[in-house]
């Protein structure tokens, strides 16, 4: 190996930083700070390529689908930084994540920096200094079959993207996009809102008791009816989805029924039918991979799939677990001494069973080529010892990863399932069963050191494994038995859960769409878009949703198929297994396979050949009741055909609240938002000032006010220019917006009043003697003097803002859009970099971390509340490693990359 320095590129400044201290002098370690190239949005081509073959998508269709790469704008500075390092190093290291993507970054770098020294690729799945030291001795080249899959779904998302996202532009929204991944997910969630749409629930009752053996020691325990005169008893999982029960020979308990039973058993004698035991086994889970990484944190730390996936690249970054991109549960060998000795000394050598787990993955088109996720190195750190250098979701992720890793080295847990019958003849003549059962657990095993959680489940279809622990009474068949507390309980099935982030992610991944490492960003992207919002939770699909996935599934149907999408996803694995060549894929993906044939059409002539799309038929979603819900440019509203139309001929609307999900508008409850919604004009009285009549309307930018001013009188001698001059000119009737706490419902001409008084005059300035006014603006209250605008705390406060309170506000400080500065909403303590202090503070665009010099804005998964200082520090060092350079045109690259890579 040369004398000379080595120059060590990674993605991140934490990664580099881990590892500068494990290889010390010799070495410089930076970081790319992610992709430094990537296709350029088309209005930002060079002015000679903006019609030429690149100006549709930034790639050659016709060409190979050569792409036309740029370095992005904000990574100039980075790679002319990373130019001059490499001028004064002797050997290259490519030490990018081992992934497709980390593979894809390290390609570009190299035909970016096209480097004049020996080059190599160094992996790693985790940062320790065994690792980085094995890396070192064992480097590669670039593997181009990973790029050329890298490349191949970069292109592919760019095709779909620009080809599709236009459509719903037309035909539903402005500013909407669809993409590979996330229509289908949209899919999922809005599918699963249509079954609980059409969900009729059914009512049942059963007959709950307590029993007892004669023996007073032994404990009571509780039955439930099950049989009655030999029949099954229905419980909740017997009905469908319309409330019918699935087969006749299950007898369905009513209130009176249930009742009389209860009263037909008061006095009578039980016995023990019959008594089964059985031995319980239970295996513990497999390693964590990143989709049940996902799904468990979700169950368990409460944390969304975004969220996890920053606090685990953290937790890599800094050498705490191995890579957390991955679809496969296997373990190393270190690994699995590390796990086995571990559950020997913390629970005891009969808790590790004699032979080693070895857990293969079940998911679709999985790759084995990664470990699981477990603690870094060849002997792990418990949870004790990583304490006082991790807290909060890194302290939380870190012993969820730990424990579920050691677990699954562990013994099975053992024990018993006994199961009871107990009889009964009724007064009434029916023989009625009541049936218990109870888990012993007399080996915990594995469950002494963790137990997997479970997704919601409809109540009334429970788990079949949820059984608990409890016990029953040492009892034989014959035994008889006293029942006490019998009591009749009535129940109503439950419509099929709503998706949460952790079953999303389990349905994507057994249904082999996307990857797991990408499900994170699916489901952020699907929020932002206004697809899907958070309840609790629960992923409710907005109406916007409803529309999006009827235009897809009406007009490309296959592009939106589920096994069509999880197809895809294994094309891409041949391709970088080398089992498919990349341009003849994307041919036959964009092309069609040339048989003219609608099986065999491509991208291209599908968009093509659209024909007509109804836009106001993919926007309405029928209600019942000649009641049809449309997605406006304004937002979902409701229109009842049945209604006579009003005055100016339109028919009765009513809008559809934001917090109202799509199973809960039925038709009595869009009824009452129609009979609610005022009908034309609300007269509201006369402005004791100027005597007009004050009214309130629906309008299209939402509620308001205005006063109806009489027509202007005009000569009918002049001409029409004249006319329409002498219009310009009349008094124009003064508006308001209602403010966000109002309704036409209940707003009152006082509140009218106030509305149309604004913009106000708060006062003079004695300073300046400049006016000060309070004003509603696109961005919300703020107050105006002269050309400085301070923004206010609410809408109320225009109406009440004094003078001395105007003035306070502009003796602070300005920031932002002329928002005052306000108190830090937390301290973090001091930024190694800048020796400056760490605050959080709330900005116009949300929440951010300082210190005084570098500003980044919080990600959406990440709150004031639950930041660390040490991601406070992570994030102020992105952002500074990724400072724009100054603006220059960009230079224009190779468009082929098989020229760019001859270069390397």
């Amino acid at each position: 190996m040369s004398a000379g320095r080595k120059l060590v590129i990674v993605e991140s400044p934490a990664k580099a930083r881990t590892i500068a201290g494990y290889l010390g002098e010799g070495y410089d370690v930076e970081a790319s700070v992610g992709h430094i190239r990537d296709l350029p949005q088309p209005s930002e081509l060079p002015a000679d390529m903006k019609k030429g073959p690149f100006g549709k998508f930034a790639v050659d269709v016709d060409n190979g689908f050569a792409p036309y790469y740029v370095v992005d704008a904000d990574k100039r500075k980075k790679v002319s930084e990373l130019k001059k390092l490499l001028k004064e190093s002797d050997e290259l290291f490519l030490a990018t994540d081992e992934d497709r993507e980390g593979e894809a970054i390290a390609w570009h770098l190299l035909a970016e920096l096209k480097p004049k020294v020996p080059v190599k690729r160094m992996v790693f799945h985790e940062i320790t200094r065994e690792a980085i030291g094995r890396a070192l001795e064992n480097t590669r080249e670039i593997d181009d079959r990973m790029v050329d899959a890298q490349e191949t779904r970069r292109i592919l998302d760019r095709l779909y993207g620009y080809e599709v996202s236009p459509v719903l532009w037309r035909k539903v929204r402005q500013g909407l996009s669809a993409g590979r991944v996330q229509s289908v997910a949209t899919r999922l969630v809005v599918e699963r809102e249509r079954e609980r749409m059409a969900f009729v629930a059914a009512d049942y009752w059963d007959v709950n008791g307590t029993f007892a053996v004669a023996d007073a020691d032994q404990p009571v325990f509780p039955a439930r009816l099950t049989a009655l005169d030999g029949h099954r008893v229905a419980s909740g999982r017997d009905f469908d989805d319309r409330g019918v029960l699935r087969s006749s020979e299950t007898t369905h308990l009513t209130e009176e029924a249930a009742t009389a039973l209860v009263a037909g058993l008061a006095e009578a004698s039980f016995e023990v039918r019959s008594l089964e035991t059985k031995p319980y086994t239970r295996r513990p889970a497999a390693p964590f991979t990143t989709s049940t990484l996902q799904q468990e944190s979700s169950r368990k730390l409460r944390m969304a799939s975004r969220q996890t996936m920053r606090t685990a690249q953290s937790l890599y970054e800094n050498g705490y677990i191995t890579y957390m991109r991955t679809d496969s549960p296997v373990l190393s060998t270190q690994a699995i001494d590390a796990a086995r000795r571990q559950a020997a000394e913390l629970y005891g050598p009969e808790y590790v069973p004699d032979a080693p787990r070895v857990y293969t993955s079940k998911a679709k088109g999985a790759q084995e080529a990664h470990e699981a996720i477990r603690p870094a190195g060849d002997h792990f750190r418990t949870p004790a010892q990583v304490a006082k250098e991790l807290s909060g979701d890194q302290f939380r992720l870190y012993e969820l990863i730990w424990k579920r890793t050691v677990a699954s080295q562990m013994g099975d847990a053992r024990g018993s399932t006994a199961s009871v019958r107990i009889g009964a003849l009724a007064t009434t003549g029916q023989d009625a069963v009541f049936s218990a059962s109870g888990t012993v657990i007399t080996f915990r095993g594995f469950l002494a050191a963790y137990e997997e959680g479970r997704d919601e489940s409809r109540d009334d279809a429970p788990a079949e494994d949820e059984k608990g622990d409890a016990r029953l009474p040492r009892m034989a068949e014959g035994d008889p038995l006293t029942g006490s507390d019998l009591a009749a309980a009535g129940h109503r099935t439950s419509p099929p859960p709503r998706f949460t982030e952790a079953s999303l992610v389990k349905a994507l991944e057994e249904r082999g769409i996307g990857r797991p490492s990408t499900y994170a960003a699916t489901i952020s992207v699907i929020q932002d878009r206004g697809y899907v919002t958070s309840r609790g939770q629960a992923l409710v699909p907005s109406w916007l949703a409803f529309a999006v996935t009827r235009l897809l599934e009406e007009n490309f149907d296959w592009l939106v198929d589920y096994d069509f999408t999880a197809e895809m996803e294994l094309d891409l694995d041949a391709i970088a297994a080398g089992d498919k060549d990349r341009v003849a894929w994307l041919s036959r993906f964009y092309f069609g396979d040339g048989t003219g044939t609608e099986e065999g059409e491509g991208l291209r002539d599908l968009v093509a050949n659209l024909g007509d799309i109804d836009a106001r038929e993919v926007n309405s979603i029928p209600i019942g009741d000649g009641i049809t819900l449309r997605v406006g440019r304004y937002g979902p509203y409701l229109e009842d055909a049945s209604a006579p139309l009003g005055e100016d001929g339109t028919p009765l609307r009513a809008s559809v609240p934001e917090e109202l999900a799509p199973d809960e508008l039925t038709v009595a409850k869009a009824r009452e938002l129609l009979e609610t919604q005022p009908e034309g004009d609300l007269v509201l009285g006369q402005d004791p000032a100027t005597g007009t009549t004050i009214v309130a309307k629906n309008g299209r930018y939402g509620p308001y006010v205005t006063e109806l001013l009489p027509e202007p009188e005009l000569d009918e001698g002049l001409s029409a220019a004249a006319k329409k001059r002498a219009l310009a000119a009349a008094p124009k009737p003064r508006t308001g917006s209602l403010f966000k706490s109002m309704s036409l419902q209940t707003i009152t001409l006082d509140d009218a009043l106030k509305l149309l008084s604004l913009p106000r005059v708060v006062g003079v300035d004695p300073e300046s003697g400049t006016e000060i006014t309070a004003q509603n603006g696109r961005y919300g209250p703020y107050l105006k003097k002269g050309t400085d605008s301070r923004t206010i705390a609410s809408e109320e406060a225009l109406l009440t803002t004094t003078l001395e309170e105007a003035l306070a506000i502009y003796a602070q400080p300005k920031r932002g859009r002329g928002a005052t500065a306000t108190p830090p909403l937390r301290e973090l303590g001091d930024d190694p970099t800048s020796g400056k202090p760490i605050v959080v503070k709330d900005g116009r665009f949300g929440a951010y971390v300082t210190d005084g010099t570098t500003n980044r804005t919080l990600p959406r998964d990440v709150t004031p509340e639950s930041i660390t200082p040490e991601q406070a520090i992570e994030l102020l060092a992105e952002k500074r490693a990724s400072a724009p350079a100054k603006k220059k045109a960009p230079a224009r690259k190779a468009p082929a990359r098989a020229k760019a890579a001859a270069k390397k």
